[in-house]
């Protein structure tokens, strides 16, 4: 399976493409970013220099993945979403010497119009819901919603809401997939079927 890299879309000299990756329409990959395989950017996706996106990614329309951002291997970043990478931004201020790392773990799912304030790491298989504002570490698993983002709940790596309470002690079974979540205080666990 070959790169597919379409007419419109600009990829500057240096930046690296893994096999099987999609590049939409109007989009601009800069030289210095580095894309996993089998990717797909959506029309009008931005990737800058200081960027690494992992295999199997989804970067929907219109989402700009900017210097110091992260995504691992299966990360969705949903339609029009925001990152960010500067605290206080200013025109006239030049503040490249303080981009704040932004690190998205396996399997997150970012929502439509969600913003994501730089500096955060995101855990492993959350869910950001559509419209939500992130800014503070999410942890694994986690169901984070509104304007700043609360935590509502669990998701399973399926995608589907685990009935748990948000702290305490609790065990389920993905239906779907078998796999096990164990909670323990406030952080969840799980063991693959």
């Amino acid at each position: 399976m070959s790169t597919c890299i379409h007419p419109s879309a600009i990829v500057d000299e240096g930046a690296v493409l893994g096999e099987g990756t999609k590049v939409w329409h109007f989009v601009h990959v800069c030289g210095g970013a580095r894309i996993g395989r089998q990717v797909s950017l959506g029309q009008n996706v931005f990737v800058g220099n200081r960027t690494v996106i992992g295999d199997h990614c989804k970067v929907q329309n219109n989402v700009s993945v900017y210097d110091n951002v992260t995504l691992e291997t299966g990360v969705f970043c949903g339609p029009s979403m925001v990152f960010t990478n500067v605290m206080n931004p200013r025109a006239r201020v030049e503040r490249k010497d303080e981009f704040r790392d932004t690190r998205v773990r396996e399997g997150a799912t970012l929502g439509a119009n969600c913003t994501v304030v730089c500096g955060v790491t995101i855990g492993r298989y959350a869910f950001v819901g559509a419209g939500a504002v992130i800014n503070r570490d999410v942890p694994d698993f986690a169901l984070m919603v509104g304007v700043p983002a609360r935590q509502l709940g669990w998701m399973s790596r399926h995608g589907e809401r685990l009935d748990l309470p948000l702290t305490g002690e609790g065990e389920v079974r993905c239906p779907h997939t078998g796999d096990r979540y164990r909670l323990q205080g406030n952080t969840l666990a799980c063991d693959p079927a």
